[in-house]
Order: C-alpha cells, then sequence, then structure tokens
C-alpha cells in the first residue's frame, strides 16, 4: 500500500511513518524540518520517499505532489498529520500572526494536500483520506481556542469531503486521542508524560487506520484504547 503522510518528521507523523514501514507499506512524507526529512532519507530508501515541504504553503506542496505524482505514486491512503497547537492563553491573548499561523497550517494545510493528491485518487476510484482531528474538535478547554477552531474546521471539512467523493472511497476525520508528544506537552507539561508514548499508539493506530474503508465515509472516528 502507498501512503502519503504530512507532518511525518516527528510526534504522530513520525511514529506512523515508522511503523507503516515496519508493517511492509510505501510511505511518502513531507515536514518542515529538514533535518528530521535527512534522517528519514537516510534510515528509509526506495520506495520510501520524504521531502521537506510547508503544508501552508501551496506552491511548495504542489512542487512535492508534482514530483511524488509524476512517478505514479497515487496514494492508496492520504493522512493529513501536520498540526500546530498555539501556545495556551485567553483568545484575546493570542497574537493575531499565531493565530493565522495555526489556522494556516491546521486547516488551509489540509486543504492544499487534498487538492494536489485527491484528483489522482478520484481518478482512479479508490483510497482513503484521513484527517486527524482532536478530541478538542469535538469539545472544547480553555486557553486552546485557535486549536479546538482548527480541528472542529477539520470535522466539518472532512464531512463535506466525504460528501463528494465518489462510492468506494472515503474520507474520515479520526482523533489519535491522547498520547505524550511534544504537542501534548505544550499543553500539559509534565502531565503529558502519563500518557502513552507515541510508538505505542503507532502499533494500534497503524492497524486501525489500515482497516479503514468505505464503510467509514463520513464517520469521527477515534483510535481504540485511546479516548483519554
Amino acid at each position: 500500500m502507498k501512503i502519503i503522510i504530512t507532518g511525518v518528521t516527528r510526534g504522530l507523523g513520525r511514529a506512523l511513518a515508522e511503523e507503516f514501514i515496519r508493517l511492509g507499506h510505501t510511505v511518502i512524507g513531507c515536514g518542515r524540518g529538514s533535518e528530521g526529512v535527512f534522517d528519514l532519507r537516510m534510515k528509509h530508501g526506495a520506495p520510501h520517499s520524504f521531502d521537506v515541504a510547508d503544508v501552508s504553503n501551496s506552491t511548495k506542496v504542489g512542487m512535492w505532489g508534482a514530483r511524488v505524482l509524476g512517478f505514479g505514486e497515487v496514494p492508496d491512503l492520504l493522512i493529513n498529520n501536520a498540526g500546530i497547537m498555539n501556545t495556551p492563553a485567553p483568545l484575546w491573548e493570542v497574537p493575531a500572526e499565531e493565530f493565522a499561523s495555526l489556522v494556516n497550517v491546521n486547516i488551509t494545510g489540509v486543504a492544499n494536500v487534498i487538492r494536489e493528491f485527491v484528483p489522482a485518487m478520484v481518478a482512479a476510484k479508490k483510497g482513503v483520506i484521513v484527517n486527524l482531528s482532536s478530541g478538542w474538535g469535538r469539545s472544547v478547554s480553555p486557553e486552546v481556542a485557535p486549536y479546538c477552531a482548527s480541528k472542529w474546521a477539520i470535522e466539518g471539512l472532512t464531512k463535506a469531503l466525504a460528501g463528494e467523493l465518489p462510492a468506494g472511497m472515503a474520507a474520515i476525520p479520526l482523533n489519535p486521542g491522547v498520547i505524550d508528544t511534544d504537542m501534548l506537552r505544550q499543553c500539559w507539561a509534565d502531565e503529558a508524560g502519563s500518557y502513552p508514548k507515541a510508538e505505542a499508539w503507532a502499533r494500534v493506530a497503524a492497524p486501525f487506520i489500515l482497516q479503514l474503508g468505505a464503510k467509514d465515509n463520513g464517520k469521527s472516528l477515534t483510535v481504540p484504547g485511546f479516548e483519554g
């Protein structure tokens, strides 16, 4: 199976990439960190492929997509994982630049990647699009209003996309659950350490994601066992 993952250099994206590769699948990924991309390239050669690309930049996503699709790499599974968190604060204290940056990565970035890869998937009439949501895409919490807003948007965007796909395909908003990542530590500090690590999560999440299909189109799902 050919799997495209954004935000692949760290956290959940890196853990998923490693687990999918271990399971024998081909992973094509992008991330903003050149060091992380270089590390993945050194560890995993062809047919795997990793590039530096900021999903919020439509031109860079277009260049990445053109290169990937140029090799005939139409994905069976597209995972929009790239995302950032705001520094916890009341909404009125979040700087406009920080709010805009979060929206550009968490919402516009997803749309940029969909715009680039989904037409080829639709033409092939196959494939599953998984957009990483959050528990905060279905509930709210103080001081993370920008992040909540972005993940509520992902829920709506994905469900609308689900209604636009041809029969046999699927778009699914997936809450990964509560996992000890840099993003969680940004919100909960040392308390995040009491939750499972990304690698342990990926051992459950990867097989769960692989079995998703048309039967799940438009459903808001959560990785089992990580509901929080």
